[in-house]
């Protein structure tokens, strides 16, 4: 082999071996981490639910049912709010992750999952409203931001996630999904695909710096949301991480490595984010909804059982109809919609309205604002409890990989 091809070959190596071979879950959640603590140094935190609520509202609304919702006559643009312009271009960033891996088909799924699509999204949405955020903005970012609510969801989310396996454990049982397999582009087009993603990611760039110099500081900072939305999305599908797998797979296969990445990122994530509170580079009550403990807890367990028919959180939902999963993308449809439709029921009868106490925080009857530093007094005791929290947590899992004593399957 020749010396040009020897090198040429050598490219494609360290090619696949970036963009084609899966990464470690482990160096997923730290790079997810990592842009998570860039938009907090930017005052800004990291949310999904919001943005899909946004799109439940323009659907709700054109359907004629805003004002029955109390929806607003005049809603935000997606390409403006924050959270919605965050997922769009998370979807992006999975997009362009799996036309660079040769990875991206139309996945097609048995009609009876579509029906378990548009169910568990529906849950999802309704679990998301009563907890005020989803796997992310419920769990993950109040967790991060050392809020107690964070935990109670999880402790739904491990609940919900065993009622729901169960139940789709009954369903496999006595229903016939039928099958359906991917449907590839043609082969001139597949070939095509590294290319288009590499111009996906080049727009991206070039979005984020034409925001960056449009002089207008509102404007400015949405090319950080454009960028870390797209890296997020991008770093989710190369390392195929998943909140629905965190919780799911310890009762499923006892398989507890993506749980076991989730605790990793958040004991690197809560004393850096502590450093970034106590020096007051962001509010931490900005990302901690009014929920705690009992919004917490029950949309928890509503949003574990939907997930687990969708096949996806809300992230999860996102990238993975990013990679051209059908299902998924009825998932996120019925997420945004329920969503929408259940924050207008709830509403009407004045169940999430916050009132601000004499303290300034949040309560609705759902629960409170809760922030661990201020329950406590102390910095140390908020580390002995979150990082307890996880060690606990991994021990369980550690165990029930070691016996299965915990798989329901």
């Amino acid at each position: 082999m020749s010396r040009q091809l020897a090198w040429l070959d050598g490219l494609r190596k360290d090619y696949d071996g970036i963009f084609v071979e899966s990464w470690s879950p482990y160096v997923g959640t730290i790079l997810l981490v990592l842009v998570i603590l860039a938009l907090m140094v930017n005052g800004l935190f990291w949310g999904v639910f919001g943005g899909l609520k946004l799109w439940g509202d323009w659907l709700n609304s054109a359907l004629g049912l805003g004002g029955l919702l109390k929806i607003k006559s005049e809603l935000d643009s997606p390409l403006m709010h924050r959270m919605s312009l965050m997922n769009i271009t998370l979807i992006l960033g999975a997009f362009a992750a799996a036309l660079m891996s040769r990875q991206f088909a139309v996945n097609r799924a048995p009609r009876l999952e579509y029906i378990w699509g548009a169910a568990g999204g529906t849950l999802m949405g309704i679990g998301a409203t009563l907890a005020g955020g989803c796997t992310t903005g419920g769990f993950f970012t109040p967790a991060l931001h050392s809020s107690p609510a964070g935990w109670m969801m999880a402790l739904g989310l491990i609940a919900g996630a065993a009622i729901g396996l169960k139940l789709l454990l009954w369903t496999l049982d006595h229903i016939n999904w039928g099958n359906a397999a991917p449907q590839q582009s043609p082969p001139s087009l597949r070939a095509l695909h590294p290319l288009i993603g590499l111009l996906i990611a080049a727009l991206i760039v070039g979005w984020t710096v034409a925001w960056a110099h449009a002089g207008d500081e509102k404007t400015a900072s949405r090319a950080i949301i454009v960028l870390a939305g797209f890296l997020m999305g991008f770093v989710m599908h190369r390392s195929r991480l998943c909140f629905a797998r965190c919780f799911r797979e310890p009762f499923m296969t006892a398989e507890g490595e993506m749980t076991k990445a989730i605790i990793l990122a958040l004991a690197i994530a809560i004393p850096a984010a502590s450093l970034l509170f106590q020096k007051k580079v962001i509010d931490p009550y900005i990302a901690i909804p009014a929920t705690f403990w009992l919004g917490s807890l029950l949309g928890g367990v509503i949003f574990g059982v939907g997930m687990v028919f969708a096949g996806g959180c809300a992230s999860g939902a996102l990238w993975r109809a990013g990679e051209g999963h059908l299902k998924l993308w009825v998932a996120v449809l019925f997420f945004a919609w329920g969503g929408s439709t259940f924050s207008g029921i709830l509403r009407r009868w004045d169940v999430m309205t916050p009132d601000v106490t004499l303290d300034g925080l949040e309560v609705t009857m759902v629960g409170v604002q809760a922030y661990l530093p201020d329950m406590l007094g102390r910095w140390e005791y908020t580390y002995l409890v979150g990082l307890g929290a996880l060690l606990v947590w991994y021990l369980w899992v550690r165990y029930n990989e070691s016996t299965e004593k915990f798989t329901l399957a």
